[in-house]
């Protein structure tokens, strides 16, 4: 986790993930594989973060939800300041959200030199992958589904490069979802 103490804050990446590497639209293909485990994993990247990083399209299809669940998870999400990252958005309604300026990458740069713990950045594949390219992603933790579903936006493409890993956590559920924690060599 970041460190409040030096201002020291982490930007971690967390997408549910097909075997062949898809990323888009988990909510068609996830529910199948969800377990407590998951749930778990998906439970500390909130915990450990006080702000969520989301995508135009992410952050529209959060807003559609989470404002109408109740519980632990929903509370956290509600309750954290949400930074959106949108060249078409002019307004955001979901409660402490806030559009980002039009150079993400300076701003997301600034302030992760305050004082504060994780920045959790959910799906979002665009603008993951603008963090990634930019060297800003900290961690990226990834579910991979035991599913191969042939076609959809995959988090790696040809533009993304060569990107060197280390990996620092795997785990398998019992629903045979593996859990990935990657950090940037």
């Amino acid at each position: 986790m970041g460190t409040e103490e030096t201002g020291t804050r982490r930007i971690v990446a967390g997408l549910y993930m097909s075997l062949d590497g898809v990323v888009e639209s988990p909510q068609d293909w996830h529910f199948d594989y969800l377990s407590d485990e998951m749930e778990a994993v998906v439970g500390e990247l909130v915990a450990g973060s006080d702000t969520l990083l989301l995508g135009r399209k992410t952050y529209q299809e959060f807003a559609a939800v989470w404002p109408h669940q109740t519980g632990e998870l929903a509370d956290g999400l509600n309750g954290m300041p949400k930074l959106v990252a949108s060249t078409t958005l002019d307004s955001v309604e979901w409660s402490n959200s806030e559009l980002l300026g039009d150079d993400v990458v300076a701003a997301l740069t600034a302030l992760k030199k305050r004082p504060g713990r994780d920045i959790n950045l959910t799906g979002s594949i665009t603008l993951t992958r603008e963090l990634l390219r930019a060297g800003l992603v900290d961690e990226l933790n990834l579910l991979v589904h035991p599913v191969v579903l042939g076609s959809g936006a995959r988090l790696f493409t040809e533009e993304t490069g060569k990107l060197p890993l280390a990996l620092v956590h795997s785990a398998t559920f019992a629903s045979g979802v593996v859990h990935l924690r990657y950090r940037p060599v």
